[in-house]
């Protein structure tokens, strides 16, 4: 079926969710998916409590009643029913794969998953189907999961201008699940959607800075950026390879661990992904609810999005850290240094480089092979031309690559600012096992496209934005999560933990015990409407 965008809330995705639900399935007992965890679903596909086609069905029907005015999902892939089904008969013969057998996950739309066009929000990719699943489908399809369709996305993981997009020209905007007339963040937005709304068991999202972490704070979930090719980024839509990375966003802690577990790994395709198997852990095994005893915290009170609206809040949470047996450490505002400026000049060079190698391996019938053939594409487009390209022009005119001395000359400053003199400085300082940050604020209300942003990408000087450990992560290529500390006005705030490279069973770690003791997240009110069918 080709692939056409939603011309309203009720377009593509929820035709090939009518289509598929026609199909006979045995009737059950119903199985509400509303706010049960991955974790769950899996425990009770194991006991026989459910099946994955009514699970499945369950998800699609929340999709079709309940996306709407969110606009989080924009494809449904067209045998997700047969793929349960599949699942199903494995485990009525006894050969169910493992815990995620059965298990629907959504992906942001910008992985490659066959059956499925990786649009990346982009008219001109709008026949993109792959002949391969990116290595995180394909290791997730491996472990039995149901590939269940594509989550919206800012187009190009946000890397167009600096006068936003809400959305993307193919998926539209997007809303945030507990005010539709505020923001649900970017670019991972319609996977924050998505897990916020139960939409799936899990979604994957992709971050190069705060892509992952920010619309999970804001959605009200739980999301993972790991360390840089932790997970391989092969069959991902690029900006950078020095700082893109696929995560899960789901709503516990324990949800994150059980698909870090399957994503995870060596893949000779993404040779940066060389050490994975050798870093790798076994993330369920290590979470612990007495995780935080005696761990060193450092407290990192910086950022745009740190104010006194949001201080009681946070202090709130690091109260919950210290009834847990955390040390807190407060450390200075100028801990750390902007590293922006640094990420401006290298993700320019390395946009171009690497989106050229991605759009070269796509299909014939793909015309666009080049960020120069997308610029000129964009322009004749009637819809893609009604938005700037300022990113684009500046990345199209670099040379030489990673080749570049510049590039490479900012590359090394940047890492070095953000990792041996920044984070790792700062973990060795005070002795600390981890930093404790904001990813962002509550939602602001969603900016008319075209709105004007003083943000990251921006040409700009050293100091002029606040640093932010968000930033100073994204460019050591070091892991964070966001974790829900509750609501501010009624709109969701999370608190991230940061740590070095390959510290994830850390992080999820303390994650978990922090989420355990402070049941903290609260669900969208429209996310627990009745159970539809």
């Amino acid at each position: 079926m080709p692939y056409r965008p939603l011309m309203t809330g009720l377009g593509l995705a929820a035709a090939l969710i009518l289509a598929a639900c026609s199909e006979p399935v045995p009737p059950r007992q119903p199985y509400n998916v509303a706010e049960v965890p991955l974790y769950q679903i899996s425990a009770d596909l194991a006991e026989g409590k459910t099946t994955s086609a009514e699970i499945t069905q369950g998800y699609m029907y929340r999709i079709r009643d309940l996306d709407g005015p969110l606009n989080g999902v924009i494809m449904i892939a067209p045998d997700a029913l047969k793929q349960a089904a599949a699942s199903d008969e494995r485990r009525a013969a006894g050969k169910a794969i493992g815990p995620l057998d059965g298990v629907p996950i959504l992906f942001k739309d910008n992985l490659d998953a066959v059956g499925m066009p990786t649009t990346a929000g982009s008219h001109a990719l709008l026949e993109n189907y792959p002949a391969t699943d990116s290595e995180v489908v394909k290791r997730l399809r491996a472990a039995g999961a149901v590939i269940l369709g594509k989550a919206n996305t800012s187009q190009f993981a946000g890397y167009r201008t600096i006068t936003g997009i809400n959305g993307s020209p193919v998926g539209g905007s997007t809303n945030n699940p507990y005010d539709p007339a505020r923001t649900a963040g970017g670019s991972s937005n319609g996977s924050g959607i998505a897990a916020a709304m139960s939409f799936a068991a899990g979604t994957v999202g992709s971050e190069t800075a705060g892509s992952i972490v920010s619309p999970s704070s804001l959605n009200g979930v739980v999301g993972m950026k790991p360390t840089i090719a932790l997970v391989s980024r092969r069959g991902i839509v690029p900006i950078s390879l020095t700082q893109d990375s696929a995560g899960p966003m789901v709503r516990t802690v324990r949800d994150a661990a059980m698909m870090l577990n399957v994503m995870a790994g060596s893949d000779p395709a993404d040779p940066w992904s060389k050490d994975a198997d050798a870093n790798k852990k076994d993330y369920v095994a290590a979470l612990s609810d007495t995780a935080l005893q005696g761990k060193r915290l450092g407290v990192l009170r910086i950022g745009s999005n740190y104010n006194d609206a949001v201080e009681p809040l946070f202090n709130q949470a690091l109260g919950v850290l210290t009834a847990q047996g955390a040390e807190l450490v407060e450390l200075p505002t100028d801990s750390l240094v902007d590293t922006s400026v640094y990420q401006r000049t290298t993700l320019l060079h390395e946009f171009k480089e690497d989106l050229n190698a991605y759009l070269a391996g796509t299909p014939d019938t793909v015309k666009v092979k080049s960020l120069a053939d997308l610029i000129e594409f964009s322009k004749a487009h009637p819809i893609e031309s009604k938005h700037a390209m300022d990113i684009w022009e500046a990345s199209v005119k670099t040379e030489g690559g990673r080749q570049n001395p510049e590039y490479i000359k900012v590359l090394n400053e940047g890492k070095r600012l953000a990792m041996e003199d920044g984070i790792d400085r700062l973990l060795k300082q005070h002795n600390l096992d981890a930093l404790v940050s904001l990813p962002g604020g509550p939602a602001s209300l969603t900016p008319a496209d075209g709105t004007s942003y003083s943000v990251f990408l921006a040409e700009h000087k050293p100091g002029e934005f606040p640093p932010a450990a968000t930033n100073t992560a994204a460019t050591a290529g070091y892991p964070l999560i966001s974790v829900p500390m509750g609501l501010l006005d009624g709109l969701p705030v999370g608190i991230s933990f940061v740590g070095t490279a390959w510290s994830e069973a850390l992080l999820l770690s303390l994650a978990y015990d922090y989420e355990q003791a402070s049941k903290a997240r609260v669900p969208p009110p429209r996310a627990l409407a009745a159970p539809t069918s």
